[in-house]
């Protein structure tokens, strides 16, 4: 068993070792994703057995929702709203520039692990038109050449964790 299978386990056995009421799936499932990022394999298994039902009921109510991830996300998370507000402002053309640049469309997660896309309803902050969080930093007033700076700040970020590790060795 791995690590993470083992780090799993031992979270579902005590959330529900600490609930006192039978608890709702959906609230199981924010809960595990919240925790670990996405919905394990290991976990959804595991809280099926506990709940009495099977995997496939599980699988069932989890792809139903959009919310549930079945991968690890990117090092960085990248959510693009696609409420109201920010359609209206071009939120699709902020999306699909993301897509040409990281080369992944939304729900993937780059090769290398550094970056997740995906599409959320509303974030909550209209005002800012269009808006995409990237890990928890809300960026508004979102447009192409504003992902393109993301993305170069990070690739240079990146160069100097290098260069500082090459001189530590």
């Amino acid at each position: 068993m791995t690590e993470i299978q083992e780090e799993i386990i031992a979270w579902v056995e005590g959330y529900f070792d600490s609930i006192n009421e039978k608890p709702r799936l959906i609230s199981v499932l924010l809960a595990l994703q919240k925790k670990f990022g996405y919905l394990p394999t290991t976990g959804l298994r595991d809280i099926a057995h506990r709940m009495n039902l099977t995997p496939a009921n599980i699988y069932g109510v989890a792809t139903f929702y959009n919310q549930f991830r079945f991968q690890p996300p990117g090092r960085y998370p990248i959510k693009v709203c696609m409420g109201t507000a920010c359609h209206i402002k071009q939120g699709t053309k902020v999306l699909e520039h993301w897509e040409r640049c990281l080369e992944i469309e939304e729900g993937q997660v780059t090769a290398d692990g550094e970056y997740s896309l995906d599409r959320v309803a509303c974030v909550g902050c209209c005002t800012l038109a269009p808006v995409t969080l990237v890990g928890d930093e809300v960026i508004g007033g979102m447009a192409p050449t504003k992902v393109d700076g993301i993305l170069l700040g990070h690739k240079l970020e990146r160069q100097a964790r290098e260069s500082e590790k090459q001189k530590d060795e």
